[in-house]
């Protein structure tokens, strides 16, 4: 596709481009009461870098003012495990430890700036 967007969340930059699902490590939340993301959770994400719609690129300093990012939660998953092996030597101790990051996956519906949708061909 030509139209993407590059996003910041979770201090990480995520190129995004519409009907794609991206896994992140966390989405901050306005309200102090809600604690779990499930399915039915949309998300508006206005931290948008970078717009690209064929030829037409759009460079924030440090954000793209009037855009936002539209989609929705899929659902809570898990990272690949990670292994720690740890050997004291001389000593016949070995401890071996695994590792998962909790992550979200979510789908981008558009791409919106200055309230309209970004229409990719």
């Amino acid at each position: 596709m030509n139209t993407y967007a590059i996003i910041d969340t979770g201090g990480k930059q995520l190129r995004v481009e519409p009907g794609r699902f991206n896994d992140v490590c966390d989405f901050t939340s306005l309200n102090k009461n809600t604690k779990k993301l499930d399915s039915t959770t949309k998300i508006v994400i206005h931290r948008v870098l970078l717009i690209r719609k064929n030829s037409m690129i759009n460079i924030g300093s440090p954000w793209v003012k009037n855009a936002t990012v539209k989609g929705r939660v899929l659902h809570p998953c898990s990272s690949k495990k990670i292994i720690v092996n740890k050997m004291r030597s001389k000593k016949k101790t070995r401890i071996k430890k695994g590792f998962r990051k909790n992550l979200i996956r979510f789908i981008v519906d558009s791409i919106c700036m200055d309230g309209k949708e970004v229409l990719f061909l």
